[in-house]
C-alpha cells in the first residue's frame, strides 16, 4: 500500500473547466482517512494552491512551481530553488524568434507584460491572476521560473533556441501542450518528491503519482506506482510506455482508479 500520493492538478485532478469534482474530493478524503499522506505537485503558484486548499479544507504538502518550492502542511518552506540569475537575465533580456507570451514567477506571484484574459480562465476558481509589469526591467534574481505560452509548434522551435543558448544551465519542459517552462537545473516534480519523501522518512517506492504532461515525467517514472491520464500528452505516454493509462480527467478518472484501488486491490483495474 502506498503511503504518499502525489497529484498533478491541471489535466489530472482538475476537470477541463479547472474545477475539482465532488467524486475526486471525496476520494482524496478517503485517502487521508487511510493515513495516506497527500501532496499536490503542480506548476501552479503556492499562493494559489494555499487558497484552493483553504476552500477545500484539506491538509496536504505542496510541491509548486514544478518542483521549485516544497511546503509543509503547516506552510513552512521545506525546499526552494530559483533560476540562476544569469540564466534568468539571458531569457528575459534576449530577443527570441517566437510569438509566445512570456511569464515570470517569483515569491510575489505571476508577472507578465500584457493583458491576456484567456489565460485567466484556468484560475477562475481561485481568483489568482497576473500582475502587469515591464519584464525587461525586472531584476533577474529570485526568479523561480519563466514560462512561454503559445502555439506548440512555435514553442518547439523556441525550445531549440533556448537550448542552444542555455545548454545545461536550465531545465526545459512542457507543462502543457501550449506551455514551455524554463526551470532551475535539476528541478522537476520527481526531484522535489524525492526530497519530500526523504523528509517524511519514506522512499520513492512508497509513493504513487498521477500526471498528464511532460513536466510529470520524472515524477511518474521514479515512484513505486506511476499512473498516466488518458488525456496525457502523447510524448509522455511514449516515454513511459510501461506505465498504466487510465481515463480522462473530465470523467474524474483519478477518483475512479483510486476507488478501485481502495476497495478491490486484488482485482484487475479497467479504465471507466
Amino acid at each position: 500500500m502506498a503511503r504518499l500520493a502525489a497529484f498533478d492538478m491541471d489535466g489530472t485532478l482538475l476537470m477541463p473547466d479547472h474545477r475539482l469534482g465532488d467524486k475526486t474530493l471525496s476520494t482524496l478524503k478517503r485517502l487521508h482517512e487511510r493515513d495516506i499522506t497527500l501532496t499536490f505537485a503542480t506548476g501552479r503558484h503556492v499562493l494559489e494552491m494555499r487558497h484552493l486548499l483553504g476552500k477545500l479544507s484539506m491538509d496536504a504538502f505542496l510541491i509548486t512551481g514544478n518542483g521549485t518550492r516544497i511546503h509543509s502542511v503547516e506552510g513552512d518552506v521545506l525546499h526552494r530553488q530559483d533560476l540562476d540569475p544569469e540564466v534568468a537575465d539571458l531569457v528575459l533580456h534576449s530577443t527570441w524568434d517566437t510569438q509566445a507570451s512570456i511569464h515570470v514567477f517569483n515569491d510575489t506571484g505571476w508577472l507578465t507584460g500584457e493583458e491576456i484574459p484567456e489565460l485567466l480562465k484556468a484560475h477562475v476558481y481561485s481568483g489568482f491572476r497576473y500582475q502587469l509589469t515591464d519584464l525587461r526591467r525586472l531584476p533577474a534574481h529570485s526568479v523561480t521560473k519563466i514560462c512561454f505560452c503559445g502555439d506548440h509548434d512555435d514553442l518547439c522551435r523556441l525550445r531549440i533556441q533556448l537550448n542552444d543558448v542555455l545548454g545545461d544551465r536550465a531545465h526545459l519542459t512542457f507543462s502543457a501542450v501550449e506551455c514551455l517552462e524554463v526551470l532551475p537545473v535539476g528541478c522537476n516534480k520527481g526531484s522535489a518528491l524525492a526530497v519530500l519523501s526523504d523528509h517524511l522518512g519514506l522512499t520513492m517506492q512508497d509513493c504513487m503519482a498521477f500526471g498528464d504532461a511532460m513536466n510529470d515525467r520524472e515524477m511518474l517514472g521514479s515512484v513505486g506506482r506511476g499512473v498516466i491520464m488518458g488525456n496525457a500528452m502523447p510524448q509522455l505516454k511514449a516515454e513511459l510506455s510501461h506505465l498504466p493509462v487510465i481515463g480522462h480527467c473530465r470523467n474524474e478518472a483519478v477518483s475512479h482508479f483510486l476507488t478501485h484501488w481502495l476497495d478491490k486491490p486484488n482485482l484487475p483495474y479497467s479504465p471507466e
